[in-house]
């Protein structure tokens, strides 16, 4: 889903489920500016996604329209659609990751980000019969995951056999660190995250 289409799906959710919402609370709620907001608001008034009315004390109601209704259920679809191809796409890429740890003996794995990849990496894991020895998080407040422990550094976890990225943030950014410290045939990442591969020349943590 395009990153238009989102926001626009989130300003018809804001609308639907409360008419007297305020620009300044969907902005907060969907993490973006408070005049980008504004603008995609007004595109929607101009669709004919959404009417809006004056109310007392200089308040304005939003009311969705029936082909507002209409392009929520068709954007929710999509949503939720993508999101399963999501899903599948790196089940797959996760279950053949650790099915070459597995071939190679390396069954204590770690996880570097912890995100929706990571939670379908602890249950392709499972099925793998690979260890999932701790998750490299320093963002996360969690101490546990999925019954691995929550850690901010590499250097925390021991006898580490491989790592795969699960970062949907910065993931080069951690593939990078962590072929630093680990050779980097032994770290691995979901095609889906669209990493670079070619790893700087740094000595490697023995």
């Amino acid at each position: 889903m395009s990153e238009e289409s989102e926001i626009t799906l989130g300003v018809l959710n804001a609308v639907h489920d409360n008419s007297h919402v305020t620009q300044r609370s969907v902005a907060k709620d969907l993490n973006i500016a408070l005049g980008l907001t504004n603008s995609y608001v007004k595109r929607c008034i101009k669709k004919g996604l959404i009417k809006v009315q004056q109310a007392p004390a200089n308040r304005y109601a939003y009311y969705l329209t029936p082909r507002g209704f209409t392009e929520k259920s068709r954007l929710t679809a999509e949503y939720v659609t993508q999101g399963f191809r999501f899903f599948r796409i790196a089940k797959t890429e996760c279950a053949e990751i650790f099915g070459t740890c597995k071939t190679r003996g390396w069954n204590r794995v770690a996880l570097h980000g912890l995100t929706d990849i990571a939670e379908i990496a602890v249950l392709s894991a499972a099925n793998a019969d690979i260890q999932i020895i701790g998750i490299i998080d320093p963002s996360s407040a969690l101490k546990s995951y999925g019954g691995a422990p929550v850690v901010d550094a590499f250097d925390k976890l021991v006898a580490v056999d491989a790592v795969v990225i699960t970062d949907l943030g910065k993931p080069q950014v951690g593939y990078d660190r962590m072929v630093t410290l680990l050779s980097d045939d032994r770290v691995f990442a979901p095609a889906i995250l669209n990493i670079t591969k070619a790893s700087p020349k740094t000595e490697k943590r023995q």
